[in-house]
């Protein structure tokens, strides 16, 4: 109790003194950038995930290939949950003499839980989003398949015992996967309905799902239920694993959210160090008098503590409470841009956000408080400088190792974290090599500036003040190297990401062109203003041998590797290797030989390497292909891709289809329409609005990235000059120390104008370096894109770190050149 009360006192000494002013300060806006921060990316980052959910139809879908046991239902029932099932198959549809092979999916009142379907009242007009199911009696349809029967809308088709009328056309199904390969034309219908067509019969291949939605616990619950509960045959399909493409934009998005959290967090550590150790410059007087009228050790060291605690908790708690008033403002912002409603904040950023002061705190205090600790009775009489003790050394690895934690706790991405973390202390080594060697080179040549005054006056501070100035520039330059990369992040980065998926990617695909209508087919896209359309040969194989070796799901233990091998999958050839891909190893085919060209994925995943020789099943036929490289695909381009992509030789007189990909403009509606009329069997699988829902993801984080890039940078800016002023004291003192020697106010300020400028200049080069290289290493292994670096951030930086160092010793300097030398030497005394 008496510990707790002395530290109580010293708190509260020191907060009337303006001692932890800049302490508490530096704290305040390291925990209010971090929960402000956290809070809108915990909103975004939930909202995107809610909102990605309507691409899948659910919160959860468990898909079977027989009728699911009422267990499923009960469980989702008594976890609260909205159900609706749906059944697919493939069954004929007729309309007078014509017939079609159509995809017939059943669904029930209510479907889909998440998102909307989107139909409209004639093949390829203005489409509008509904609630509803087909009515009794009635189907929807695609819009190719009235061409194929020769039907309009409001006619019939008849589907097994049943005719219906056709009611609408579908445009988009929000649980409409990407695979579509195998995608016949779609016709839906009421599932009351589906008894009536006798068309489910014992053997009959039908595909079974139960949708559920509710609160995020309970669909939580309900798929760690199912996860343990699964029998042969079902699956469970999650925004996470039923949706690649949504899945891929959903990761991207959460690492560029967890990019700006954590840069703010590097910013806010960098001021917490520099004030943590002005407190301890400016108690080592006090400490040695405390010393000299009999406190022993331990007890500075308790009360020490006791305070430094004090100050953590009270200055986390008004940093929580003032990132989440700036966090409610930033939403407020947030919501002109973005048309969907936020849900409420989860505690975990105000959790982050404790956890960020307590830890910075100590971990950057506790060096200062073992050199306070060690403080010798003699200093009252003399002020040695102890320099950099061992143990403080250790604190300070402490502090670091400690802080390389809470980044990976914020990232929930190991590379992510580890390139930043690893990034940003192999900087500061770094800065910290170099700018030493530039102070060394600067003691060479000071010599050089014998009759020029102010140089001579600025480098000799600078050589003098080795420590101090290798400290600010490390800290200068850590602090515009976050900035910078955040201002990439806000440009370079998220201009590579809006590449990959650009206004003019593909928005249909067209499946189902025999090869004697690959000419006319690419000669009418082409008269009908398609810019591109790469016409490929598909092939469906099943992979049943790698070097000679029979192959099954039982050799695997991964279930998608299982799912690989156990089903067929796209097969194709080409002379060249498309344009879009990338080849990680290896050499293209020869056109001759029996080759394969892998996916490094998929690769990956089946064990397959390169040399392997592997065989494939298709249509009864064996074919044998080395692999002679390994591909890179982005199968974000929404262009045709394969998992496999043989030689011409091997695979040209396989039965085949060809598959083409193209943007169909939108002053061009009238192309597809009468493509299908001419060519009745193709199929055309419309993406648009699929890309068009991605495209809504990817600007909600756009604006997302862009708001809280605003927000810190004005933190990064009041950390900057936190950092500035942590040098203060000791330019105050050399301040009148010169002037005291009978220099000029003019020349004093020109001397500190080009120290500072010079070390700005050397810090903000450092920081542009820095940031261009973590830039790089996050675009190719965290973002998977190609970033152009340009020289802004150089520019940038140099300016950047020149104007805010000149700034800085300027505001540092204002009260010094208006006081007596006299009065500040006395004071400092």
């Amino acid at each position: 109790m008496h510990t707790l009360r002395q530290g109580v006192r010293a708190l509260l000494r020191d907060t009337r003194a303006g001692e932890l002013r800049l302490l508490v300060i530096a704290l305040v806006v390291a925990v209010a950038a971090v929960t402000s921060v956290g809070f809108l990316a915990d909103r975004v980052g939930r909202a995107l995930e809610r909102d990605a959910a309507q691409m899948l139809g659910a919160d959860v879908v468990l898909d079977a290939d027989a009728p699911l046991p009422p267990i499923f239902e009960q469980r989702a029932l008594q976890e609260g949950l909205r159900l609706v099932h749906t059944w697919q198959f493939p069954s004929m549809a007729g309309a007078g003499d014509n017939a079609q092979l159509v995809s017939l999916k059943a669904v029930e009142p209510g479907y889909p839980l998440r998102g909307n379907l989107r139909t409209a009242t004639a093949p390829f007009g203005a489409d509008t989003p509904t609630r509803d199911v087909p009515e009794r009696g009635t189907v929807w349809v695609d819009p190719q398949l009235l061409g194929m029967l020769n039907v309009a809308v409001g006619g019939t088709l008849t589907l097994g015992d049943s005719e219906f009328r056709i009611a609408r056309v579908v445009t988009y199904e929000p649980d409409r996967s990407l695979q579509f390969v195998n995608v016949s034309p779609r016709v839906m219908m009421r599932a009351d309905d589906l008894a009536a067509t006798h068309l489910i019969a014992p053997g009959s291949r039908v595909g079974y799902a139960l949708l559920a939605a509710g609160d995020p616990p309970a669909v939580a619950a309900y798929s760690t239920w199912l996860n343990e509960n699964l029998q042969r045959g079902q699956k469970v399909a999650t925004v996470e694993s039923g949706r690649p493409d949504v899945r891929r934009v959903l990761d991207r998005a959460q690492r560029f959210l967890s990019l700006v959290a954590l840069l703010a967090v590097l910013i806010s550590a960098v001021a917490v160090a520099l004030a943590a150790n002005r407190f301890m410059q400016r108690h080592r007087d006090g400490v040695a008098v405390m010393r000299c009228l009999g406190a022993p050790q331990s007890a500075i060291t308790r009360m020490l503590t006791v305070e430094f605690i004090l100050v953590g908790v009270l200055a986390s708690l008004i940093g929580g409470v003032v990132g989440y008033a700036v966090h409610q403002g930033l939403v407020t912002v947030l919501a002109r841009f973005i048309d969907t409603a936020l849900p409420a904040p989860s505690v975990l950023p105000a959790a982050q956000g404790l956890a960020t002061g307590l830890w910075l705190l100590l971990g950057f205090a506790l060096p200062s408080l073992a050199q306070l600790r060690h403080v010798p009775p003699a200093r009252v009489l003399r002020r040695d400088d102890p320099g950099l003790q061992a143990g403080s050394v250790l604190g300070y690895a402490i502090g670091a190792a400690g802080f390389a934690l809470l980044i990976w706790w914020f990232a929930g991405n190991a590379r992510l974290g580890g390139i930043i973390a690893g990034g940003f202390l192999g900087a500061f080594v770094v800065f910290a090599l170099l700018a030493g060697l530039c102070v060394a080179l600067l003691a060479r040549v000071r010599g050089a500036a014998a009759g020029m005054p102010a140089l001579r006056f600025a480098l000799a501070g600078v050589v003098r003040r080795r420590a101090a100035t290798i400290t600010q520039v490390c800290a200068l330059a850590i602090g515009l190297m976050a900035l910078l990369l955040l201002a990439m992040t806000r440009t370079d980065l998220i201009a590579g990401w809006q590449r990959t998926l650009p206004a003019d990617a593909p928005n249909r695909f067209l499946i189902n062109i025999q090869p004697d209508q690959r000419a006319p087919v690419a000669a009418r896209l082409t008269q009908g203003g398609v810019a591109q359309a790469d016409l490929y040969p598909m092939i469906r194989g099943r992979l049943v041998g790698i070097n000679g070796r029979a192959v099954s799901a039982a050799d695997y233990e991964e279930g998608r590797a299982k799912r690989l091998v156990d089903r067929e999958f796209n097969l194709s050839y080409a002379d060249r290797m498309p344009s879009y891909n990338r080849l990680a190893e290896g050499r293209w085919m020869a056109p001759d030989s029996r080759e394969v060209s892998m996916e490094s994925g998929i690769a990956t995943t089946l064990g397959v390497k390169m040399g392997d020789k592997l065989t494939f099943d298709i249509a009864g036929q064996t074919v044998d292909a080395d692999v002679t490289s390994l591909r890179t695909v982005d199968w974000d381009t929404m262009r045709v891709n394969f998992f496999a992509m043989l030689s011409p030789a091997a695979l040209a007189d396989a039965p085949q289809s060809w598959i083409t990909s193209f943007h169909l403009p939108d002053n061009r509606p009238q192309l597809l329409p009468q493509l299908v009329r001419d060519f009745p069997n193709l199929t055309v699988f419309d993406v648009g609005a699929i890309l068009k829902q991605l495209q809504t993801v990817l600007d909600q984080v756009v604006q997302a990235v862009q708001l809280l890039f605003v927000f810190t940078l004005a933190a990064g800016v009041l950390v900057l000059a936190a950092a500035l002023t942590a040098t203060r004291d000791e330019r105050v003192r050399e301040a009148a120390v010169l002037r005291a020697l009978g220099a000029t106010r003019r020349q004093l300020a020109r001397a500190q104008r080009l120290e500072l400028l010079a070390v700005g200049g050397l810090a903000g080069l450092l920081g542009a370096a820095g940031a261009a290289v973590v830039a790089w290493a996050l675009s190719r292994y965290v973002f998977d894109f190609t970033i152009t670096l340009s020289l802004w951030p150089w520019l940038a930086g140099i300016a950047a770190g020149m104007l805010g160092a000149w700034g800085g010793g300027a505001l540092a300097l204002r009260g010094v050149l208006r006081t007596p030398p006299l009065v500040t030497l006395r004071e400092a005394l």
